[in-house]
């Protein structure tokens, strides 16, 4: 699989007003052994983020994670949009530890791109879970976080 990082980043970017008002950036765009892929983001550290005990807005970090699942979806799928809607279908978070400065979320596709691709094309609306692990920038586990997509037939 081969992965344009920066098409990916501004497609996002692009696609999710949202991502570019809280200044989402992007880390790392790459794929890995198992044939996945991996998208790191980050959340700069903004007084305009913060919640009442300083650190990033819950809102703030849960926007974050699912910017990271996204770009995991666009990246594994994105060759499927003239056929195929990436779409969350659910989403679950746990806030472990309090966030301070900037955050970081790594996501992971958990199902064979492959796999998802031939659900598709059998007819059938596949889902896909995407695991994202939230850290601060010194590496601080803060909370995790996994997003059902489904690719919904055009």
């Amino acid at each position: 699989m081969t992965i344009d990082s920066r098409q990916v980043a501004a497609g996002i970017l692009e696609a999710v007003p949202f991502a570019r008002t809280l200044g989402i950036e992007f880390v790392e765009v790459a794929p890995e052994a198992d044939g996945g892929v991996r998208v790191t983001v980050r959340l700069p550290d903004s007084p305009a983020h913060h919640n009442h005990i300083g650190g990033p807005h819950a809102g703030a970090m849960f926007t974050l994670a699912e910017t990271a699942s996204g770009a995991v979806a666009l990246a594994a799928f994105g060759e499927l949009l003239d056929r195929a809607v990436p779409l969350v279908t659910r989403a679950e978070i746990a806030y472990r530890k309090p966030a301070m400065g900037p955050v970081l979320a790594t996501a992971r596709l958990r199902r064979p791109v492959a796999e998802v691709v031939a659900e598709l094309e059998s007819g059938q609306r596949p889902e896909f879970p995407v695991q994202v692990d939230i850290v601060t920038e010194e590496g601080r586990p803060t909370g995790e976080m996994t997003v059902v997509w489904t690719l919904r037939p055009n």
